[in-house]
C-alpha cells in the first residue's frame, strides 16, 4: 500500500542562499551572496575553543547555556542599552539565531493566530509561523529606502495579532531604525495586546556613527519582546551557530519549554570560549567601522558600474539597481550574473513572499578586500 504524504511546507523548497552558493560554485565565480565572511575569526578566540576542548569541556551544557556565559550577555546587555536581564530567568543560548526565532515564535502562536511580518524579510520567519499553525499578514517596508509604514501596520493590526517579527539592521536592506520607529511601536502596544519578536542580529554593524536602537532600549518593548542576537555575525563564526534570546521571564519560560526539545543545548567548547572572549570589548565596538570600511572601500570600486547602489546604513549588505545593465526579472538576472559575469548575488524578491520585483539585487560585503576588488573588477565590465 503506498504511503500518502502531505507536506507541511509546500510551497518551500531549497533556500535561495543554498541555490545560488551552489551555483557560484559550479561557475567558479565569486560568492557575495549568502551571508558570511571569507575571512577568519580572531585566532584568541580559536584558542580558547581549543583551550575549553583540551579542558574537558565536551559534554552537554546546560540547556539554558553555560551561566557563566549567560551572565557575561547579561553584563554586556547592560554596557550597550542600558538593560540588564537577569541572567537565570531572561538569557537563553541558542544553537544560532535561526532556532531562538523559530523557539520563540512556536513558544508563542497558537493555530489561527495573526503574525505580522514586515516585508522583504529573512526567509525563516514565514515558515516558522506556518509549522505552529499562525496565520503570516504581510507589511510591505517603503521601497527604496525600506521605512515602516506605521499606518499600514496599524490598520493590519487586529485583536488576533499574536506576534508583530521587526529586524533592525535589516536584512536584506541594511535599512535602520530610527528613535520615530520605537515611538511609533510603542504607540501601538498601548493599543493592541500583541507580542514582538525583535531579530538584531546585525546590531553591532551600524554606520556612519549612528546608535543601533535596541528594543531593550525601551523598558515598555523590552516587556513583550523576544530580542534575538548572533555571535555568528559578531565574531565571524556563522558556522558555530551560537546566538541568544533575551526576553522577561514569563516569555523566557516558555521560550525554553520549546528549546530544551528543538536542540537542548549549544556546543559547550564554544560557549566557554565565547565567555572568556566577552570580555574583549574592543571586538564588537569596534566592528562598525570594520564593516563600515568594506562598505566604502566596496561602493567606492562599484562607482564606475552601470549599478545603481541604494543606501546601506547597516548591515554587511549592499542593494543595488541594474536596470541600466538589463530588464529581466532579478532572480534570472541573478544567475546570469553568476554564470556570465561569475559574482554570484542574492534576487531581493526572494525575501517577498509574493516575489514583488523591484529590480534590486543584493551584495554581501563581509569579503577580504582582495575578494570585493576581484568581484567589482568583474561587475564594472558589464
Amino acid at each position: 500500500m503506498s504511503i500518502s504524504l502531505q507536506s507541511k511546507l509546500p510551497r518551500v523548497g531549497t533556500t535561495i542562499f543554498s541555490t545560488m552558493s551552489q551555483l557560484a560554485q559550479q561557475h567558479g565565480a565569486i560568492n557575495l551572496s549568502q551571508g558570511f565572511p571569507d575571512f577568519n575569526c580572531p585566532p584568541a578566540l580559536m584558542d580558547l575553543v581549543n583551550e575549553a576542548m583540551h579542558a574537558g569541556h565536551n559534554q552537554y551544557a546546560p540547556s539554558p547555556g553555560l551561566p557563566v556565559l549567560r551572565q557575561k550577555i547579561s553584563e554586556k546587555t547592560q554596557l550597550l542599552y542600558g538593560y540588564l536581564p537577569h541572567p537565570d530567568t531572561e538569557v537563553t543560548v541558542t544553537s544560532g539565531a535561526t532556532e531562538a526565532l523559530f523557539a520563540a515564535i512556536a513558544a508563542v502562536v497558537h493555530p489561527g493566530d495573526e503574525v505580522m511580518v514586515l516585508e522583504p524579510c529573512y526567509d525563516s520567519y514565514v515558515p516558522a509561523i506556518e509549522l505552529s499553525g499562525g496565520v503570516p499578514v504581510f507589511v510591505p517596508l517603503r521601497f527604496p529606502d525600506f521605512s515602516v509604514d506605521w499606518q499600514q501596520v496599524e490598520d493590519r493590526l487586529t485583536q488576533k495579532t499574536r506576534l508583530l517579527i521587526i529586524n533592525s539592521p535589516h536584512n536584506p536592506s541594511g535599512a535602520v531604525w530610527q528613535p520615530t520607529d520605537l515611538e511609533a511601536l510603542a504607540r501601538l502596544t498601548q493599543k493592541f495586546p500583541f507580542l514582538i519578536l525583535s531579530d538584531e542580529v546585525y546590531e553591532h554593524m551600524v554606520f556612519d556613527g549612528k546608535p543601533h536602537l535596541s528594543l531593550l532600549t525601551v523598558p515598555a518593548l523590552a516587556q513583550r519582546a523576544f530580542v534575538v542576537s548572533s555571535f555568528g555575525k559578531t565574531y565571524h563564526t556563522t558556522g558555530w551557530k551560537v546566538g541568544y534570546c533575551i526576553a522577561p521571564p514569563a516569555l523566557t519560560a516558555e521560550f525554553r519549554k520549546v528549546h530544551q526539545y528543538l536542540t537542548f543545548s549549544t556546543a559547550t567548547p564554544f560557549q566557554h570560549a565565547l565567555a572568556s572572549f566577552l570580555d574583549n570589548q574592543e571586538h564588537y565596538l569596534t566592528l562598525p567601522a570594520f564593516y563600515q570600511q568594506k562598505r566604502d572601500l566596496f561602493t567606492q570600486l562599484l562607482a564606475p558600474s552601470k549599478f545603481e547602489l541604494l543606501p546601506c546604513p547597516g548591515t554587511y549588505f549592499q542593494l543595488a539597481r541594474y536596470s541600466k545593465i538589463s530588464s529581466t526579472p532579478d532572480v534570472e538576472f541573478s544567475k546570469w550574473l553568476t554564470k556570465e559575469a561569475g559574482v554570484a548575488v542574492i534576487p531581493v524578491s526572494v525575501f517577498n513572499h509574493d516575489g514583488l520585483d523591484h529590480g534590486v539585487i543584493r551584495f554581501c560585503f563581509a569579503k577580504k578586500e582582495e575578494t570585493l576588488r576581484a568581484a567589482a573588477e568583474r561587475l564594472c565590465l558589464l
